[in-house]
C-alpha cells in the first residue's frame, strides 16, 4: 500500500500549486492601502469582492491594519463564509492556518477547534460568550458580519484562559442603506432551512437603523435519530444620538433541537481493524426518544460608543446572556468492546445546565503624537460575572451491538428523578490593561501592552478561591515601502485553577509565553495578503502527579493528589495567502506543529504528542467567476490533515514498551461549489467532503475515536434586494 510515499507526493504537489500562485503575475492593480480622494483620507477595509479583510479589531481592540498589527490574526468576511459554503462556525474557520477545525469530529453540541494546539477561548463582538461546557446554544454564521481568530497566547486584552488563542465572532449591525435577503436551502440528511436579513434607516436622518434577521430550519444529521434543527432571531437597532454618540443594541433568542452525534467509539472498528469490519459512519450509540441536546438562549447586548473631541473616544460593551440545557445520551463507556469485538456496555447521562452572564468591557482610546511617534493607545476595564449550574445523573444505560444495534431493549436509564441537584459555581473577573501602539516615523510600529487581573470563584462559600495575574505583550514591526512588514512579538496568558494541591497549598494559575517572529506582506498595487509566522509557546503550572522525590516529603498531605509541576511546549510555523485577481480568488494555507508534554511526573507522559494535534496541515481554496459568462463561478478547495497521536507517552524499561502512542492516519478532502447569479438572484450547489471519505479527525488515549464530516450537499436560492 501506498502510506508515507504518497503522504509525502499529495503535499508536494499541495506546496508546488501555492508556490506557483504565489509568482503569478498580478492582473489588476487597486491601491489597497490608503488613497487620497478630495484631499479626504479613504482606508480600504476589504477587498473589491469583500472576501479578503484588510482590517481586525481583535488583535489591538480597535480596528487596526493587519500589514500593520504585529502578532498573528486571521479574518475571514461574511462573503467568504459564504463562498466556502459554511452551515457552521466550525465549517466556516476549516481553511485557517495553524487551525484543526472540530478535533472531535462532528459534534452537535458546539463548534471545537484547536488553535496553535490548544482549544481556543470564545468571544462575541469582543466579549466572552463561552462559560463551561454543554451550556449554550452554538452560534450561526448566518447571523455574523465577521470570524477574527487571534493566535497564540492574548490575555493581555482578553483575560484568561486564551494560550492558544481567541476565535472572536462579530455579529451583523444596522446599516444606513437599505437592503436584504431571503435565503432558501435545501440539503442532504433532509436539511430544509429558510433565513431573512433586513437592515436600512427607520427615520429620514437615518439617525436610526434597524435590522432584523430570522432563521427556521429543520434537519436531520450523519448521525441516525439525531436533529439538527433551529430558530434564531436576532434584531437590532443603532441610534446616532448626535454626531459624538452612537448606541447600538443587539438582541438575539434561539432554540436549537439537537442530540449526540459524538458516540466515543473504540480504537477497535475505526482505527483498528475488526473482523466485523468498520463501524458505520452513522451509528447511533444512545436511545431513540432518551437522546436530546436542546439549547435555548436569549442574549441582549448594548455597545455605547462616544467621541470626546477629535483624538479621543469610549467605548463601552456589555451583554447579558441566560442559557439553559437539557442533555440526555448513552455512550459507550469505558470505549472497549466485550469479547464478542462488536457490543459496548453504555452509560446513560443526563443533565439539566443554566448560564447566566453579565460581561463588559470600557474602552478608552486616544491618539497623541510625540515628535516623530504617534500614539495609538487603548486603556480599559474588563469584568465578567458568570453563573454556571449543571444538576445531573448518570447510571447503567445498557449494551448495544453497534453492528447490529437494537433499541429499546434497556428499560433502567436515569431519569429526571435521578438527578442530583449539584452546588452552581460562581467567578467573578476583573482586569485592567493598557496598550500603546507607536508608530515612529511612519516605518517602525512597537506595540506594548500590559493587564493586571483578578479572578474570584465562589466568594461565599469557604472553599473559595482568589487568584491575580499580570501578563503582558510586546510587538515590534518595520513597514517597508513594498509592503513588506516583518515583526516579532512576545505575549503572555494565564488560567485560574481551582483547587489545593496535594500539600494543601491554593494552586495558581497556569501561565503561557509565547515568542513569536513573522513577515506580513500586501503586495503594492494588488489585492493580495500574504503572511508567515514562526512561533515557541510554553506553559507551566499544568497539574500532574506527585513526583518519586515528593512522594517522601512530610508535607505532603494527599499522596494521590496533584502538584504543578508539568509543562507543555508548543512549536510551529504558518503559512497563509488570500489572493485575488479578476476571475479568480485564492485562499491556501500550511502549518507545520510540533505539541507536546515537555515537564510532567506521570509516568510516560513526558514528551507525548498533545493529543488531537495534527503534524501538518495544508489547505488550498480556489473560486473562478467566468468573465464571458457574467454571473457563473466555480469553486474548489483541498484539505490535507496529518496524523494525530492519541497524547499517551511511552516508557521503554527492560524491553517493555507502555503506553505506546497510537496514531491516526492523515487524510485529504474535497469540497465543491457551483454557482450562478442573475438579477437579483443567485443559486448555487454546495459540497463538503466531495468523495463522501471517512474520515477518523482524532483518537485519545482514553479507547474513543471520533468520525468527521460525511459527505454534505447544500442547494442555495438568495434573492438580494
Amino acid at each position: 500500500m501506498c502510506i508515507s510515499s504518497c503522504k509525502n507526493t499529495r503535499l508536494t504537489l499541495l506546496f508546488l500549486t501555492i508556490a506557483a500562485l504565489f509568482h503569478t503575475p498580478t492582473v489588476f492593480a487597486e491601491p489597497l492601502k490608503v488613497e487620497q480622494q478630495d484631499d479626504i483620507e479613504v482606508i480600504t477595509v476589504k477587498s473589491q469582492r469583500g472576501l479578503i479583510s484588510y482590517m481586525s479589531a481583535s488583535g489591538a481592540k480597535s480596528d487596526t491594519p493587519i500589514i500593520e498589527t504585529p502578532l498573528s490574526v486571521s479574518v475571514l468576511t461574511e462573503e467568504r463564509i459564504e463562498d466556502l459554503g459554511a452551515l457552521t462556525v466550525q465549517d466556516a474557520i476549516g481553511y485557517v492556518a495553524g487551525l484543526f477545525n472540530g478535533p472531535y469530529g462532528v459534534d452537535s453540541r458546539g463548534d471545537w477547534a484547536n488553535v496553535r494546539g490548544v482549544s481556543p477561548a470564545q468571544y462575541l463582538d469582543g466579549l466572552k460568550s463561552i462559560f463551561g461546557y454543554y451550556n449554550n446554544v452554538r452560534t450561526n454564521p448566518y447571523t455574523l458580519s465577521q470570524v477574527e481568530i487571534l493566535k497564540g497566547p492574548s490575555s493581555v486584552l482578553y483575560g484568561q484562559g486564551s494560550l492558544g488563542g481567541i476565535v472572536n465572532l462579530v455579529s451583523k449591525k444596522p446599516e444606513a442603506e437599505t437592503s436584504g435577503q431571503l435565503w432558501l436551502q435545501a440539503g442532504n440528511f433532509n436539511r430544509k432551512q429558510v433565513a431573512g436579513d433586513i437592515t436600512g434607516a427607520l427615520n429620514d436622518d437615518a439617525s436610526l437603523q434597524g435590522r432584523l434577521l430570522g432563521l427556521w430550519r429543520d434537519s436531520d444529521t450523519q448521525t441516525d435519530y439525531v436533529p439538527d434543527n433551529s430558530w434564531v432571531i436576532t434584531p437590532s437597532l443603532s441610534w446616532y444620538a448626535n454626531d459624538d454618540t452612537k448606541i447600538t443594541v443587539l438582541m438575539n433568542w434561539q432554540k436549537d433541537e439537537s442530540g449526540t452525534t459524538t458516540s466515543f467509539l473504540p480504537h477497535s472498528g475505526t482505527v483498528l481493524a475488526n473482523e466485523h469490519g468498520q463501524i458505520p459512519v452513522n451509528r447511533f450509540v444512545s436511545e431513540p426518544g432518551f437522546d436530546k441536546y436542546d439549547t435555548e438562549q436569549a442574549a441582549v447586548t448594548a455597545i455605547v460608543e462616544h467621541n470626546i473631541n477629535d483624538d479621543w473616544r469610549l467605548k463601552v460593551a456589555s451583554r447579558y446572556s441566560d442559557s439553559h440545557v437539557d442533555y440526555n445520551t448513552a455512550y459507550g463507556w469505558p470505549p472497549v468492546f466485550a469479547e464478542d469485538n462488536r457490543t459496548v456496555e453504555r452509560v446513560s447521562y443526563m443533565s439539566v445546565a443554566d448560564a447566566r452572564t453579565l460581561t463588559a468591557d470600557a474602552q478608552l482610546h486616544g491618539l497623541l503624537q510625540t515628535g516623530a511617534v504617534e500614539h495609538s493607545i487603548v486603556m480599559g476595564v474588563d469584568y465578567q460575572n458568570a453563573y454556571t449550574d449543571n444538576d445531573s445523573a448518570s447510571g447503567r444505560g445498557g449494551s448495544l451491538d453497534l453492528y447490529d444495534p437494537i433499541y429499546g431493549q434497556f428499560d433502567d436509564l436515569v431519569t429526571v428523578a435521578d438527578i442530583v441537584d449539584y452546588d452552581a459555581s460562581k467567578t467573578y473577573q476583573t482586569g485592567m490593561y493598557i496598550q500603546d501602539n507607536m508608530k515612529i516615523a511612519e516605518t517602525w510600529v512597537v506595540s506594548a501592552a500590559l493587564r493586571r487581573d483578578r479572578a474570584i470563584t465562589n466568594p461565599e462559600k469557604s472553599a473559595s478561591t482568589r487568584q491575580y495575574a499580570t501578563t503582558g505583550r510586546f510587538g515590534l514591526m518595520y513597514l517597508f515601502d513594498n509592503g513588506v512588514s516583518p515583526y516579532v512579538n512576545y505575549s503572555e496568558s494565564f488560567e485560574p485553577l481551582l483547587g489545593k494541591d496535594a500539600f494543601g497549598k491554593e494552586f495558581v494559575p497556569k501561565e503561557g509565553q509565547q515568542w513569536e517572529s513573522g513577515i506580513k506582506y500586501q503586495p503594492q498595487g494588488t489585492e493580495h495578503l500574504l503572511t508567515a509566522a514562526v512561533y515557541r509557546i510554553e506553559e507551566q503550572n499544568r497539574t500532574t502527579s506527585v513526583s518519586v522525590q515528593q512522594a517522601n516529603d512530610p508535607a505532603l498531605i494527599n499522596p494521590n493528589g496533584q502538584v504543578q509541576s508539568g509543562e507543555i511546549t508548543v512549536k510551529g510555523i504558518e503559512l497563509e495567502a488570500q489572493l485575488a485577481w479578476d476571475s479568480l480568488d485564492i485562499y491556501a494555507s500550511y502549518a507545520y506543529t510540533d505539541g507536546y508534554v515537555s515537564q510532567s511526573n506521570t509516568l510516560g507522559e513526558q514528551g507525548a504528542t498533545l493529543s488531537a494535534l495534527p503534524d501538518q496541515q495544508a489547505s488550498i481554496w480556489a473560486t473562478w467567476r467566468s468573465a464571458h459568462l457574467a454571473g457563473f463561478k466555480l469553486g474548489g478547495g483541498i484539505r490535507y490533515v496529518g496524523e494525530t497521536s492519541d497524547g499517551s507517552g511511552y516508557v521503554e524499561s527492560n524491553n517493555l514498551v507502555v503506553n505506546q502512542p497510537l496514531k491516526t492516519d492523515d487524510y485529504t478532502v474535497l469540497d465543491a461549489m457551483i454557482g450562478y447569479e442573475f438579477n437579483r438572484y443567485s443559486i448555487s450547489l454546495q459540497v463538503k467532503n466531495l468523495t463522501d471519505k471517512t474520515v477518523i479527525t482524532s483518537c485519545l488515549y482514553r479507547g474513543d475515536c471520533f468520525y468527521g464530516q460525511s459527505r454534505t450537499v447544500s442547494a442555495n436560492v438568495r434573492y438580494r434586494f
